[in-house]
């Protein structure tokens, strides 16, 4: 990491392993966290969107939280994204992640209902005013249907001092207005699979949260770009950009087809947990075409 902000840098969300039976597979979750760190990235989240957070019980969630927090072993920052649909179960799941060690947190807006911002702005500041870990909000309007505006965040910080970043899925310029309201007073993160990485960065995006299909050539595109070798960034990141595009097409895209671009350049094998997308043999046969493009991108030198 730079010194810049816990929040700077290509952090690796974790996807969800399961065995053939479908139980979470702890040890492949194990060798995950070892895979990120090996390949360089500067962090690691588990229990995002790519972490199929919404199929995994309570139980499971904070099983996960523990299995990341011991693998990882102190190497590399660790966050949590903390989904809930009530302010006690958010609460709950963050006490969880501060008891293992969490450097930070990521807080996802209820999926029950549908409320205007003050709603949302209550609840938050009410589950991020229970910890002393610094937090971020999840900003995924195409992912969740909900999200705060600039002037929102804001609002927000001054409730809740410890908010410190927002996990901002949105295109480079949704990114761009975020910035100019907040400043310097929230880091903003980006996130969609990498999508428009280098417009994120010539805007004033602090950092990453992605899966670790993409996450290890993010990093060294990440990399050149704060060395100032900005042409060589953009052409790794036109390299890059057909495999990620493939993968976001949507959610239930990257946790099919990402999963198993990961899991051909970790050596990994991939079951899935219904509800998901039926393999198709076109999609595997595409899968393997930018699993080797991805490995090959990741390893030459600059």
């Amino acid at each position: 990491m730079t010194e810049t902000g816990i929040h700077d840098g290509v952090y690796a969300v974790l996807f969800a392993l399961f065995d053939a039976q479908e139980a979470l597979d702890h040890d492949a979750m194990k060798a995950q966290v070892d895979y990120c760190v090996e390949t360089g990235c500067h962090g690691i989240t588990v229990l995002g969107l790519a972490t199929e957070v919404l199929k995994l019980t309570f139980t499971e969630r904070c099983a996960l939280i523990e299995t990341t927090a011991r693998a990882n072993g102190g190497r590399l920052p660790f966050s949590v994204t903390v989904a809930g649909n009530s302010v006690g179960e958010q609460v709950e799941l963050a006490t969880c992640a501060a008891a293992a060690g969490a450097d930070w947190l990521i807080l996802q807006p209820p999926m029950a209902g549908s409320y205007g911002a003050d709603v949302y702005l209550d609840f938050f500041a009410r589950v991020a005013t229970s910890t002393a870990l610094p937090v971020a909000v999840q900003n995924a309007p195409q992912y969740l249907g909900r999200a705060l505006s600039g002037e929102d965040l804001v609002r927000l910080k001054q409730r809740a001092p410890n908010l410190a970043a927002v996990k901002a899925e949105d295109a480079a310029l949704g990114l761009a207005r975020i910035i100019d309201v907040a400043g310097d007073s929230l880091a903003v993160v980006g996130g969609r699979g990498g999508l428009e990485m280098t417009d994120a960065l010539r805007i004033g995006c602090r950092g990453f949260v992605l899966a670790p299909d993409i996450a290890p050539v993010a990093v060294r595109i990440l990399d050149l770009w704060r060395a100032s070798r900005h042409a060589e960034a953009e052409a790794l990141y036109a390299a890059a950009l057909p495999a990620a595009t493939f993968v976001m097409q949507s959610l239930e895209h990257l946790v099919t087809y990402g999963k198993r671009i990961f899991g051909e350049n970790a050596g990994i094998a991939i079951h899935d947990r219904a509800p998901c997308l039926p393999v198709q043999s076109v999609g595997l046969s595409i899968t393997r075409q930018w699993a080797k493009t991805l490995s090959r991108l990741q390893q030459e030198q600059p």
